[in-house]
């Protein structure tokens, strides 16, 4: 029987509907950029496998970083205990991270990373003796899946099903300069956007736990990449109003926006930052809640109520930082942000004069990562647009994964500038074809 006969028996595939999805890729192995189909095909891998690989797969560093800690340790629990992997990885992030992180919470994804630092922020405030309630997000923002993540996610179809178990969040605009919620230009919606949150957080007084924001680039909500001012003033307006900062860099850390975070393009540092993803180059599921010493002494107290009552199985695992490690090293031995910023340069020199064709609205390109939203009178995740396009350049061997109406591309940093230029050649193509 076909690996996917199988698969359709027995398994429940994530954002697919069973009934009427494509039949599943049976990928059989992957190596360097390409991943090989069970037929013989080889498909070049332009989403990174949902954004988590950087390196290539199957990397001889990484592959021999993960078999040396299986041999030494592979897991123990980390309430009450500790290991040399899950302390090095620590140390390494603090001294990589924004100015003012002092300690590492590790948890197992981008959602629970996200999730934990919720969780910090509230009972921060309450260990302080300060009942703070609210939190402030942007419109078009998502966070994972978790409940507290979706409640700070936009108001959308992945987090609709699920409103009754939500908390309530207070949203303002976001720069989606092209689409602008207000109706402006460029050059002003970043500053009106700007008012438009500090007065939802002036709405609220002296209630705001937390301003949670995915610095420059928004992924899952349309891949709008902001002007650094914005980003810049969201750490204004909370100094301003002596609340959090939590920066969600679950996809943005680890150079996908052409800097180590996305929060340096600002030179801003949070209070908390979240980060997985790229975290270990995509080889196995981790997260980490990175936090300011202040916001860590206020768990610290002879009372045991103020203690953090948070955790995973999982949490530090040893298999997961020991390739975490390997993934930072190669950073420095094979100049990874070097690379990013090549790849930046081909695909603005690619994908900018996509903008003539009739269809294409708008073209984006921040770091590692080229975005072209097509004109469309019905934007969103649900324009069966994506679908079409997707299943086109998976015929010309090409892996893609449109939102909807907005088409990007977000390789691994090891592919080359012809393997970059061939990638747009095939998106060019097919975005220039009438595919309705």
């Amino acid at each position: 029987m076909r690996l996917v006969d199988r698969d359709r028996a027995v398994v429940w595939h994530p954002y697919t509907q069973m009934l009427t999805a494509p039949a599943p890729l049976p990928i059989v192995r992957a190596k360097g950029l390409y991943l090989y189909i069970e037929d013989g095909r080889k498909i070049l891998d332009g989403i990174s496998s949902w954004w988590v690989n950087i390196h290539g797969h199957s990397h001889p560093k990484l592959n021999e970083a993960l078999a040396a800690q299986a041999r030494e340790l592979e897991h123990v629990m980390f309430a009450g205990c500790t290991h040399r992997p899950a302390v090095e990885l620590a140390e390494r992030l603090l001294e990589l991270l924004p100015r003012g992180m002092s300690k590492v919470f590790y948890s197992d994804n981008g959602s629970t990373a996200v999730e934990a630092a919720l969780k910090m922020a509230w009972q921060y405030w309450r260990n302080r003796s300060e009942d703070r309630r609210a939190f402030v997000t942007l419109h078009h923002a998502y966070h994972g899946d978790t409940v507290g993540a979706m409640s700070a996610s936009e108001d959308s179809v992945f987090t609709r099903p699920f409103a009754p178990l939500l908390f309530s969040v207070s949203r303002a605009h976001s720069p989606y300069c092209y689409r602008c919620p207000l109706g402006l230009t460029r050059e002003t919606c970043n500053i009106e956007c700007l008012g438009d949150l500090e007065a939802r957080v002036e709405e609220l007084g002296g209630n705001v736990a937390g301003v949670l924001v995915e610095p420059m680039l928004q992924a899952a909500g349309g891949m709008i990449v902001w002007p650094a001012e914005f980003l810049a003033g969201v750490r204004r307006l909370c100094d301003r109003h002596g609340t959090l900062m939590i920066a969600d860099e679950v996809l943005t850390g680890f150079g996908r926006t052409g800097k180590m975070f996305a929060c340096e393009h600002a030179g801003v540092s949070p209070d908390i930052i979240c980060l997985s993803k790229a975290l270990t180059a995509g080889y196995l599921p981790m997260g980490a809640t990175a936090v300011t010493n202040a916001i860590c002494e206020a768990f610290l107290s002879e009372d045991r109520t103020k203690t953090f009552f948070h955790g995973h199985s999982y949490t530090g695992n040893p298999l997961a930082c020991a390739v975490a490690l390997a993934s930072l090293d190669l950073f420095r031995e094979e100049g990874t942000l070097d690379r990013v910023a090549a790849l930046e340069q081909t695909l603005r020199a690619g994908l900018e004069p996509l903008r003539r064709l009739a269809n294409v609205g708008d073209v984006r390109v921040i770091g590692g990562v080229g975005i072209v939203e097509m004109r469309s009178d019905e934007p969103g995740y649900l324009n069966d647009f994506g679908p079409r396009v997707g299943a086109a350049l998976l015929d010309r061997g090409l892996l893609l994964r449109p939102l909807g109406n907005v088409v990007y591309f977000m390789p691994p940093y090891s592919i080359t500038q012809a393997e970059t230029e061939w990638a747009i050649r095939q998106i060019a193509e097919v975005l220039g074809k009438d595919i309705a």
